[in-house]
């Protein structure tokens, strides 16, 4: 990886409108968009993101996310390791995914 994971994805995540970085009370980096994660990182070793389970699920079986080591039993949680620069394009996505959510408008 050209520069650290955690710093390309940040940078990354706040070029989208609304969204902030904020430590978190256990020692996480939160990307929020207002009050709401969008998902948090863990140094340059994981990501965690959670979504409704339908989409967790289909996720976990394409292989995009892990189990969430606090909430292995809950589909919509999820876990991404960052090994490389595809798992942080990837983590980039999964957080993009969240964002589109978090901002769609209601007709």
């Amino acid at each position: 990886m050209s520069e650290n994971a955690s710093d390309t994805i940040t940078r990354a995540a706040l070029e989208w409108p609304g969204v902030h970085g904020t430590h978190g009370s256990r020692g996480e980096w939160s990307l929020r968009v207002g009050r709401r994660e969008i998902g948090h990182l863990h140094g340059d070793r994981v990501a965690h993101i959670g979504f409704p389970r339908s989409i967790g699920q289909r996720l976990r079986a394409e292989g995009r996310i892990e189990p969430h080591p606090v909430f292995p039993d809950n589909p919509g949680w999820g876990a991404r390791p960052l090994r490389d620069d595809a798992d942080v394009a990837d983590v980039i996505a999964l957080l993009r995914m969240n964002y589109d959510r978090a901002t769609a408008t209601k007709d």
